[in-house]
């Protein structure tokens, strides 16, 4: 008979799942950054990366809290919106399209990111992880205002490009 899976289990398996996700952010996004024609895009995907670097900092931690490691999940959704960001990259568009793409593709990652941090945060309380909870709530919070930041600089993006498409 097959063993059962507990919360604990779930969290732990879910922790690793964020942590690739961070760490295949770390890799990307100077790249992403670089190829942003926005400076003000530029500088928010800038800015999160240097985030990120706290983000696996407090999943580190967590994974010390739980003595485990944070090796064996691969975040096939952060893989694949990073192929999303490479398709920005690779075609041959007019760059304030190219920066709308790329914006929307950043936050599609942002609410991953909310998504995942969030139940985490949820079954840390749960399992009575105060510690765990806590640091999950800090990253929580960064990566809602990170994608608030991303959004108010789409919003701007999508006006300015409307109107240059209507001359």
């Amino acid at each position: 008979m097959a063993e059962s899976v507990t919360l604990e289990d779930l969290f732990l398996f879910q922790v690793r799942d964020m942590y690739d996700a961070e760490q295949r952010q770390t890799q990307a996004f100077p790249r992403l950054a670089e190829t942003a024609g926005s400076p003000e895009l530029q500088r928010a995907l800038s800015s999160h990366l240097a985030e990120t670097d706290n983000h696996l900092a407090r999943l580190d931690r967590i994974f010390g809290i739980l003595e485990e490691n944070p090796a064996g999940k691969t975040c096939e959704a952060i893989r694949f919106f990073l192929e999303d960001f490479d398709a920005v990259t690779d075609d041959d568009v007019d760059s304030a399209i190219a920066d709308e793409r790329l914006a929307a593709a950043a936050r599609k990652v942002e609410h991953y990111e909310i998504a995942g941090y969030g139940t985490l945060r949820t079954w840390a309380d749960l399992l009575g992880r105060k510690e765990a909870a806590q640091l999950l709530d800090f990253t929580l919070e960064e990566e809602r205002l990170a994608d608030g930041t991303l959004d108010e600089i789409a919003r701007r993006m999508n006006i300015r490009t409307a109107v240059i498409r209507r001359r």
